[in-house]
């Protein structure tokens, strides 16, 4: 079983452990042996999850990806999947989460990932999505329909006036 400092970080933050969470916690760990890594202070290290489930909490914990920061990233496939880049270096890796016996409970399951080396939980496959560019900063206009500040990539021009998207209605001729 995991029992280090960090795993109970992890726990900490997530407010439980899980199978889930022990995912992401080994993916973490893997890959900041796979690319030379470890805590990322700003954006050097960049995640891409293909799911919004309890491993993304312990990535952001080991690698200090966020979304705030820019650098984790969600590309929802519905996948036990990851990318991982290392800016500094230029090297990147996607893990996959190998298949398991699908007649384990939710205890055998949690059990069997704490106990499973990472070297064996996942495919180690070459990340399929460029390294996105670093987080930009837009400036901010107030839309002129709810009077809400919005960033400049979230501005629509609708009746001569710039709106945020909530007040933006699209114009589709094929709406059903």
């Amino acid at each position: 079983m995991i029992e280090t400092e960090l795993w109970k970080e992890c726990a900490k933050f997530h407010g439980h452990v899980c199978g889930g969470l022990t995912i992401g916690y080994q993916a973490a760990m893997y890959a900041k042996e796979l690319l030379d890594i470890t805590f990322s202070e700003d954006e050097e290290i960049v995640c891409i999850s293909e799911n919004d489930a309890c491993g993304v909490d312990a990535i952001q914990v080991v690698l200090g990806c966020s979304i705030g920061k820019g650098n984790l990233l969600f590309h929802m496939r519905g996948k036990q999947a990851f990318s991982f880049y290392n800016r500094k270096n230029g090297k990147s890796v996607r893990l996959v989460l190998k298949a398991r016996d699908k007649g384990m409970t939710r205890e055998e399951s949690f059990k069997f990932y704490q106990e499973c080396d990472y070297h064996h939980m996942f495919d180690v496959k070459e990340a399929t999505i460029a390294l996105p560019e670093e987080a930009r900063i837009f400036e901010s206009y107030r839309c002129e329909k709810c009077g809400e500040d919005t960033g400049a990539n979230w501005i629509r021009i609708y009746d001569g006036k710039k709106v945020c998207l909530d007040c933006y209605s699209r114009y589709d001729r094929f709406r059903v």
